[in-house]
């Protein structure tokens, strides 16, 4: 039953996946039908983010009151009727109304199970979860342009919502599983709440390193197609194709780093991909005009981004209790978000002034302060070297093999 659990879990990671590269994905198409600027994306894209962060900021909240497998079906029924939604859009206030709905169930469902899988399941696990929340955002573009193809749009958001209602069912019929881990130790303990998290010593700097890691990944994300056309000066048919070379490398590197994450611990983890971040960093300053070094750069890049996200969420019940978590990690999604929204609009206005090929140092300032603000939170915390991370890890194998 454990290792079921397991396996539900990562179907909803899956799930979290799904919807997240759907509106770029259809986007170039979309605008058009419905009358509107290609610009409107980022208001559609902003309403979507609003949802995530107060629903990160409450989640810790409605998972001590529902429990994480109630939130988990609930949130993906919202963003099953948000995709749902979508696909009968015709007005684009349409896809604003229902956009409110998506950020809600998503910011949700990740907050509650980063912080369940944190408590209760080694390092690995958290490592290869959002592997497969990488497989969703691959998957959903090939669903998009197979209905651009033969229909529409709207029939890719169908097709979508469709796979998201099996997994919603499914979870719903499978709640009783949930049981199967005795501790939840989020409702037993009394809530430290927001504000309580944040005078928690080393919270603040925790959040601010979190905000720097996502707005430098967002930021490689949202522009390496943009970076490949402008710097490089190659098409922008190759360059849509060359920007999907980040996506593999993050999610490879996830699939891999899940295999050794144990063994090193979650601070090591950080540092390494920080390195491999760095490294792929630098071959995009060096002054070459080929593009192919640009490739296997951003490959690198998203390499070294991989382990980052999972360790510092997966630290966080050893840094500040499991107790905390809960509150913690919520804002962490909150912060995340926030990074992830408003700094890749701001290089992109740098970009218009001082020209795109100004990214890698844009770059490498949220990787410094992200591994600053994370070095220091271990430190203060005082809980972070990789041998009592890995006594945590045994014990969590141990209860693996006896309840599975």
């Amino acid at each position: 039953m454990y290792s079921f659990l397991l396996a539900l879990i990562y179907i909803a990671f899956i799930s979290l996946g799904l919807p997240d590269s759907l509106l770029g994905a259809g986007w170039p198409v979309m605008h058009g039908e419905l009358a509107v600027s290609v610009s409107y994306m980022g208001i559609v894209s902003m309403v979507i983010s609003g949802g995530t962060i107060v629903s990160s900021l409450f989640s810790d909240a409605l998972t001590r009151k529902l429990g994480t497998r109630t939130v988990t079906v609930l949130s993906v029924f919202l963003t099953v009727i948000a995709l749902f939604g979508f696909s009968f859009a015709r007005r684009f206030w349409m896809l604003i109304v229902f956009a409110v709905p998506y950020g809600l169930g998503a910011g949700a469902i990740d907050a509650a199970l980063n912080n369940y899988v944190a408590l209760h399941y080694k390092a690995k696990h958290m490592s290869w979860l959002h592997c497969f929340w990488g497989v969703g955002t691959i998957v959903s573009p090939f669903i998009m342009g197979y209905a651009l193809t033969h229909a529409a749009w709207n029939h890719g958001y169908r097709i979508v919502g469709f796979i998201q209602l099996a997994i919603a069912v499914l979870l719903l019929c499978t709640l009783p599983v949930w049981n199967v881990n005795k501790k939840p130790l989020a409702a037993t303990q009394k809530s430290v709440g927001l504000l309580g998290a944040l005078k928690i010593k080393g919270v603040p700097f925790l959040l601010l390193g979190f905000f720097a890691y996502c707005a430098a990944e967002a930021t490689a994300m949202q522009w390496a197609s943009t970076y490949f056309v402008e710097v490089k000066g190659i098409s922008v048919e190759r360059a849509a194709a060359f920007a999907s070379l980040f996506y593999i490398g993050i999610t490879a590197g996830r699939f891999i780093g899940g295999f050794v994450t144990d063994k090193l611990g979650d601070r090591k983890m950080i540092v390494i991909g920080t390195c491999v971040l760095a490294v792929g960093i630098v071959a995009l300053l060096l002054p070459v005009r080929s593009y192919v070094l640009s490739l296997a750069a951003f490959v690198t890049i998203g390499a070294g981004c991989a382990p980052i996200y999972p360790c510092i969420i997966h630290s966080t019940p050893y840094n500040f209790g499991a107790q905390n978590s809960g509150a913690i990690i919520g804002i962490q999604m909150a912060s995340a978000y926030v990074g992830s929204t408003f700094i890749p609009p701001l290089f992109g206005l740098l970009g218009n002034i001082l020209g795109f090929k100004i990214m890698p140092v844009y770059l490498l300032f949220f990787v410094v302060l992200m591994l600053v603000m994370t070095q220091l939170t271990f430190y203060i915390t005082k809980k972070k070297d990789s041998n009592e991370q890995e006594i945590s890890g045994q014990e969590k194998d141990a209860t693996e093999q006896k309840n599975g």
